[in-house]
């Protein structure tokens, strides 16, 4: 029985040793072969001193070391925490850190860019570099290491303890406000997520999934699960260009893709007239455009498209079948299978159908919260009120921050955030993260970074700044300053410099309404 997220694997070596499982580039293998492998680094990662639910932080592009570290921390009772290899030096010193990351697996080329910040992370003892080279920094304190050195035969030396509901994996996600926030899943949130997924999409071990969003990103690492939960194949991809998904997908027969609406805008724009092999496509983090979603439906017509919603602290919420989009072109659709989406008044009572009320999440795929952060996971994970009074012991549910309405058949229908959150390329992105990059400039006097509708990227970051009294300031220059702390999903896409002072709410605060209103207009008049 598969309780353990790295038991998805082990399962299916036992049902099916010789079936391909992951594939990267021109090197695969099969689900035994993984499982020996993962086996063997579990083993190894124990060697090197990684005790239970510590943290082992994986810092790579996609790529079969990427699982297998990932996998092995879970085999050897430790607590993955992946990291998007997009982020800058700075952000990942904050989340080794934030974690207190022990171990680190990284490239020789990732960890040059990591050699001023490491010393910094206290905690951290061993970095295990899967392509050692000469030129590899050493890095006082640390012992650097090779990845075919973390090896061992056998099974596990020391019994495991591990049970379903104990920490297996740490993911950042950016706040409306402050540093990411690292939501902790349990491997029961994990495995429940891969079946509630394959139930819906209907995966079997003849699928062939190709995986192209980061492994950080919860929707992601779902490929993934979903994939060894059915004994699936997995194809891992780096893309440069939206072309080279179309050619890998026709190349490697893929019959599942998934994709955030950015991307699916690209994509609906090329020639798709020799992908058959597609038997579904998927969306999350974020709307689909109509008519992206149109141009999609035109050019596979024999592929099921499956709408979705989710926010990371409670992975996925909703779906929308392919049979119900015509019908209900507006909706997010219903619950996934095992999970309970309620619409609630601010008072925790239940919204009557067509009222507005916050999307409440409950279930087993509810999160275990934010790590060292016991405000914000207070925030956001609640009792649910008017649950019956016999039940003594409080359930804890995911509380969105979005707004929703359900209608009378029971489909919901995304309203707005409550928050200052950006969601941009399908990543969430904190404004007070670019703020603050923008002040430690020292060019600025305010700032404010807001969201505004895009047609590609869903929202656009501006940032609208004001400069210190006789200071001259160009764009250029800023955005200079911006590009070499932030990744590109983070930098603005305008800036506009300002004389005096940013608007204020009676209470004194930058008036975020009145800017984003005013950008937004300006942004229609330019058809920017």
């Amino acid at each position: 029985m598969t309780d353990l997220i790295h038991d998805l694997i082990i399962d299916s070596a036992h049902r099916m040793p010789d079936a391909r499982a992951l594939s990267y580039q021109s090197s695969s293998m099969s689900y035994a072969e993984l499982a020996t492998e993962i086996e063997r680094k579990a083993n190894g990662l124990k060697a090197i001193g990684l005790s239970r639910s510590e943290r082992i932080a994986v810092y790579l592009e996609k790529r079969l070391e990427a699982v297998v570290a990932l996998f092995a921390a879970s085999r050897a009772g430790g607590v993955f925490v992946p990291i998007n290899p997009l982020l800058k030096p700075e952000q990942i010193a904050y989340i080794l850190i934030d974690c207190n990351v022990r171990i680190l697996v990284t490239s020789c080329e990732r960890l040059k860019l990591l050699q001023t910040i490491l010393p910094m992370c206290h905690d951290l003892h061993t970095v295990i570099v899967v392509d050692i080279k000469d030129d590899c920094p050493a890095i006082r304190n640390l012992l650097i290491t090779n990845w075919e050195a973390i090896d061992s035969d056998g099974q596990l030396h020391t019994p495991l303890t591990t049970i379903d509901s104990d920490m297996a994996a740490i993911l950042y996600t950016s706040g409306s406000t402050g540093k990411p926030k690292g939501v902790v899943f349990s491997h029961r949130n994990l495995v429940t997520g891969a079946k509630s997924v394959s139930q819906y999409l209907g995966n079997t071990s003849d699928d062939r999934i190709l995986t192209v969003l980061p492994l950080s990103f919860d929707y992601g690492l779902s490929q993934l699960t979903t994939t060894f939960y059915v004994g699936a194949s997995n194809v891992l991809m780096n893309y440069l260009l939206p072309r080279d998904i179309i050619d890998l997908v026709e190349e490697q027969h893929i019959s599942g893709l998934a994709a955030v609406p950015p991307l699916w805008i690209q994509l609906c724009q090329l020639n798709w007239k020799k992908a058959t092999s597609l038997r579904y496509i998927t969306n999350s983090g974020g709307t689909m455009p109509r008519p992206t979603l149109n141009q999609l439906r035109n050019a596979l017509p024999h592929t099921k498209i499956f709408l979705m919603y989710g926010f990371t602290e409670a992975f996925r919420s909703t779906y929308l079948a392919p049979e119900e989009i015509d019908r209900h072109p507006d909706s997010i659709g219903k619950a996934i299978p095992n999970a309970e989406i309620l619409v609630l008044r601010d008072d925790g009572s239940h919204c009557v159908p067509g009222e507005p009320g916050e999307l409440v999440h409950r279930g087993a795929l509810v999160t275990m919260g934010y790590w060292n952060d016991a405000e914000k996971t207070n925030r956001c994970f609640k009792p649910i009120r008017h649950r019956p009074i016999e039940l003594t012991v409080p359930e804890i549910a995911a509380w969105s921050g979005d707004t929703v309405k359900m209608d009378e058949a029971g489909f919901l229908y995304f309203l707005e955030r409550r928050d200052e959150m950006i969601k941009t390329s399908g990543y969430r992105v904190s404004p007070t993260e670019v703020e603050e990059v923008i002040y430690a400039s020292e060019y600025v006097a305010e700032v404010a970074a807001i969201g505004i509708p895009h047609p590609v990227l869903g929202q656009a970051i501006v940032a609208i700044v004001t400069t210190h009294q006789d200071q001259d300031l160009d764009v250029g220059t800023l955005l200079a300053a911006c590009k070499h702390r932030l990744p590109g999903y983070m930098l603005p896409s305008h800036i506009e410099i300002r004389a005096g002072h940013l608007p204020r709410t009676p209470n004194g605060k930058i008036d975020r309404k009145l800017l984003c209103q005013e950008m937004q207009h300006l942004f229609m008049e330019a058809n920017l």
